[in-house]
């Protein structure tokens, strides 16, 4: 049953998990879907209301604190009454895959920008709410960050994308230790392999095998797990791949 009383956010909505995850919180919150331009949810928001679930799009990029903030004053005004349960942190930026030598600083700076002082100004607007729903909220208040292989592993070529994901992957260690022992669950998911999203549709990955890429549907599971756990057995930090995926 939808709940009347809390909603849900999440960062980076197009096509592949941020629209996995957007349908599956939808099924019991109201959900903002937050993307640099409208093309990337007006159709993930009618979709949710063609569905009966409530959603609002809002033009935003997160490596803009103003912006940000802006973001968080028309939620407020569109739900003055509702207290947040859920915040998605699905920003993913700085694919300069090249060789390091043909990298410039502003490949570097536009992935720290994307991915970690993205996840920072998110994460300032959204820590104080979830904590002040601590107390009633159906299920433990959650920021969830999607991250990557590239997380945990600084492949060759992959410099840039490396450093941002590794920042966004230290600041959620941080902040779940600051945040947990208050009840809000912060964890980090490694999304590890290809996602089956229309832009890989064109992908040959693990040889081909069936449900050798990554479900989008699977992965927002995941993530309704995670802020479904009972905050005496929260997961800080969770990996996914498919079976098939070398690791």
């Amino acid at each position: 049953m939808a709940s009347k009383t809390f909603y849900a956010v999440v960062a980076g909505v197009g096509a592949g998990t941020g629209r996995s995850v957007a349908l599956r919180f939808s099924k019991t919150y109201p959900v903002v879907l937050l993307a640099r331009k409208p093309e990337s949810y007006n159709d993930v928001v009618a979709e949710i209301k063609a569905a009966g679930g409530e959603a609002i799009g809002i033009s935003a990029d997160t490596a803009d604190p103003a912006a940000v903030a802006a973001a968080f004053a028309a939620i407020k005004k569109e739900f003055p009454d509702k207290k947040l349960a859920a915040a998605i942190y699905n920003v993913g930026a700085g694919r300069a895959i090249k060789p390091f030598l043909e990298l410039e600083p502003k490949d570097l700076d536009d992935s720290l920008a994307g991915n970690a002082r993205g996840l920072f100004n998110f994460a300032q607007n959204t820590l104080p709410q979830l904590e002040a729903s601590v107390a009633d909220a159906p299920h433990p208040p959650s920021l969830i960050i999607t991250g990557a292989t590239a997380s945990v592993r600084g492949s060759a070529r992959f410099a840039v994308f490396a450093a941002g994901k590794f920042a966004v992957r230290a600041l959620g260690q941080s902040l779940a230790r600051e945040y947990g022992p208050k009840g809000v669950h912060v964890s980090h998911v490694i999304v590890d392999g290809v996602i089956d999203i229309p832009r890989t549709q064109g992908y040959t990955v693990n040889d081909g095998k069936p449900d050798g890429k990554i479900s989008p549907d699977a992965i927002a599971d995941s993530y309704w797990h995670l802020h479904t756990q009972h905050r005496s057995g929260f997961t800080q930090e969770l990996d996914l791949r498919p079976y098939v995926e070398k690791f």
